[in-house]
């Protein structure tokens, strides 16, 4: 799973899917809508790549993390409201995906946000469970 196009764009709600880059930015497409709209240098702009959640030994990438929610909900969205839900729900559900989890560092607020992210990327079928690194290492090989 590659999650270097898809962009998180702050002050806007959605995560974004890089369509063509531009001058002075880019052209991005909503996972949620499929609008289309442009991002600018000036904007604050993180890859879901360059993401990681803090647990108790390291960093663990957020695409790890996705791949953990994606087992153990056999590739469907997670079955409750998350907006809706409360903290100490969404908590629950985070330690049984990620039971090392930094309680100190990751809020709710980076709970709800990375269970939003995952349904969004189901709904695209932007998750698997391959490794990038992995694919990498396989085109090398066959070259």
């Amino acid at each position: 799973m590659d999650l270097s196009k898809i962009l998180v764009i702050s002050g806007k709600p959605d995560i974004y899917e890089l369509v063509s880059q531009t001058k002075t930015g880019a052209i991005v497409e909503s996972l949620a809508d499929k609008k289309r709209c442009p991002v600018f240098k000036t904007d604050r702009i993180s890859s879901l790549n360059e993401i990681s959640i803090f647990t108790t030994e390291k960093e663990k990438p957020l695409r790890e993390v996705f791949q953990d929610i994606f087992r153990k909900e056999d590739g469907k969205n997670i079955y409750f409201d998350i907006r809706k839900a409360a903290n100490s729900d969404l908590f629950a559900y985070f330690a049984k995906v990620l039971p090392n989890y930094d309680t100190e560092h990751v809020h709710a607020s980076d709970v709800k946000k990375v269970l939003l992210w995952y349904n969004l990327l189901v709904n695209a079928n932007k998750i698997d469970l391959e490794d990038p690194a992995a694919e990498s290492n396989e085109e090398e090989k066959t070259e």
